[in-house]
């Protein structure tokens, strides 16, 4: 026995360090300027929200309150009582789990509208560096984008490299939701670039939305600090660890609200997210794919009552990536290795690590009929 155990560790420590190896190799070293600080707790301005006593009671504080709560304290108030809030404090109730999703649209626009004014500001101001200046105009360019045409903006948090997420049909009405949980370098500057767009949360929310003939409502949600690039914040559980309760939360937040319970769809490094997640997480289905490990042995590790659906495609990079956990580094298990115990998702026809959500799929096919409660 004493034997069989050191060859396991043994196997786990060569296989750690072809993981090290393959992350060094692509990212020329360990890139210190990569390794990001995750974005946690509640958004800014929660001080005058917790100091607002102009309905004569305590406010549910953001950071403590359950997302049941805070949907029976917004029962509790009258619509003019519930514009109020949204008029003194926007960016708190856009991103206050629970809140009824209308008000949550209708204050995310006006934060954003608030903050693209900010950086204008900023971006008028000589005493700037011009660098600053131009990541000003940036900035409020891309508010502006995501406030246009009527966009349903349920999260934004413009903290760091900024979170959002946004709404494809109607949410509350929906018989069926699903949630898309994206991968590395995802933040709200490429949360629906034009590049690669089947890679983009939008874009896998776009496509799921218009396979399942609109029949689901879909959130792509970008709501944690993602790694960016290869390196050790994707090899680590660190940011996964940060996201996880932030996602839990939506989700609760979804189910406060009186939605259905979502299917959450995962992908790459979203998948270890979702792992951490997944036992606080009021799911009906978890969904990944592309993924590099769940952080659990097993779907028996995940605590959820969810099924768990996985698919990977045959030339998709991230099977270069071994599927161990060992002193911090790695993601455990391949979720497609049938001593999982996931549910196997047809992806024959995706093109390497990004096309799962193309159009014309086996993987998108499959994906339409798990969200709407269907088996492929």
């Amino acid at each position: 026995m004493r034997l069989q155990a050191w060859k396991a560790r043994g196997k786990r420590t060569l296989a750690a360090a072809a993981l090290s190896a393959a992350l060094v190799a692509g990212t020329a070293g360990w890139a210190a300027g990569n390794q990001q600080t995750p974005v946690t707790g509640p958004v800014p301005g929660v001080s005058s929200w917790r100091a607002d006593r102009a309905l004569d009671r305590p406010l549910p504080d953001p950071a403590t309150a359950k997302p049941a709560e805070v949907a029976a304290f917004f029962r509790s108030l009258s619509p003019a009582q519930q514009q109020g809030l949204l008029d003194r404090h926007p960016l708190v109730v856009g991103n206050l789990d629970g809140a009824p999703i209308a008000l949550r649209y209708e204050a995310n626009a006006r934060a954003l509208q608030q903050e693209s004014a900010t950086q204008l500001r900023r971006a008028a101001d000589p005493t700037l560096p011009s660098r600053d200046r131009e990541a000003a105009r940036a900035r409020a360019e891309r508010y502006d984008a995501l406030r246009a045409g009527g966009r349903q903006i349920l999260v934004f948090d413009p903290r760091g490299r900024g979170q959002v997420a946004e709404v494809y049909g109607d949410l509350p009405g929906a018989a069926h939701v699903s949630v898309i949980v994206p991968g590395s370098d995802i933040d709200l500057g490429s949360f629906d670039r034009q590049k690669d767009p089947y890679g983009t949360p939008t874009g896998m929310a776009r496509s799921l939305y218009a396979a399942t003939g609109h029949r689901s409502a879909v959130i792509a949600w970008a709501g944690y600090t993602t790694p960016v690039g290869i390196g050790p914040d994707a090899a680590t559980g660190k940011l996964a660890e940060a996201g996880a309760p932030r996602l839990a939360r939506f989700v609760q937040g979804l189910d406060a609200a009186g939605t259905p319970d979502p299917v959450v769809f995962c992908h790459s490094y979203g998948s270890v997210v979702c792992g951490e997640a997944a036992g606080e997480m009021p799911a009906a289905d978890l969904v990944v794919a592309g993924s590099p490990g769940m952080r659990a042995d097993d779907v028996a590790g995940l605590h959820t009552k969810a099924h768990v659906w996985a698919a990977k495609a045959a030339d998709d990079w991230i099977d270069d990536v071994p599927n161990v956990e060992f002193l911090g580094l790695g993601h455990g298990t391949d979720p497609t290795d049938p001593d999982f115990g996931a549910l196997s998702v047809p992806a024959s026809q995706v093109d390497g690590h990004t096309g799962y959500f193309e159009p014309g799929t086996d993987s998108l096919h499959a994906f339409a009929r798990i969200a709407l409660g269907e088996r492929p």
